[in-house]
């Protein structure tokens, strides 16, 4: 799961537990352990997620189409193709609006900097300034995200590439993260603490 997926999937009532989990990519081994209770529950769930996805059969179907163009950055395409399906079908899974979701978590993400490390502060910078969250909607949004990303692997991944294949298999993909990310929704109500 890539950033949406992650920030949604903490739910609505603790907003240190949701800075937590958006964080959770950047913080390595016992580090969790130098921040607030409710921040070190966010980071735990956040690898608990992961290790679902990366296991759960459906994701790793998504994954496996990807895998002989990008390799093992095909994981990381998975993550946001998801993301991008999330967008696609929000109405499905929340009430409010995305538009007005995605401002809340920014302003959550201005108001509380001090809880993040620099490096999520830094990310969390370029993603209000770039807006990330709501590139998720659209092909060209993703390819802007993807190409960036691309960049920071010297152009190896060719992840700049990738929304052909979403485009050419969408149908696929999406008829995987439907059941996929109600499953995941259980599986978080129930580890949640």
């Amino acid at each position: 799961m890539n950033f949406l997926a992650h920030i949604f999937l903490s739910g609505e009532e603790d907003d240190q537990l949701k800075l937590g989990n958006f964080m959770g990519d950047t913080i390595r081994g016992k580090q969790y352990l130098n921040y607030p209770e409710r921040v070190q529950c966010g980071i735990l769930l956040h690898r608990q997620i992961d290790t679902f996805t990366d296991s759960h059969p459906l994701f790793r179907e998504s994954k496996r189409r990807l895998v002989p163009i990008y390799g093992h950055y095909a994981g990381v395409i998975t993550d946001i193709f998801y993301d991008y399906f999330l967008t696609k079908h929000w109405e499905k899974f929340s009430s409010e609006d995305l538009d007005s979701y995605i401002n809340r978590f920014y302003t959550l993400l201005q108001e509380k900097k001090e809880v993040l490390n620099p490096q999520t502060q830094t990310i969390a910078r370029y993603m209000i300034q770039d807006n990330w969250l709501k590139a998720y909607q659209s092909y060209s949004g993703l390819a802007q995200i993807l190409y960036q990303m691309d960049r920071r692997t010297e152009f190896r991944s060719q992840m700049q590439y990738a929304t052909a294949s979403l485009q050419a298999d969408e149908s696929l993909f999406e008829a995987e993260f439907l059941p996929f990310f109600e499953e995941i929704q259980k599986f978080v109500i129930n580890h949640i603490v």
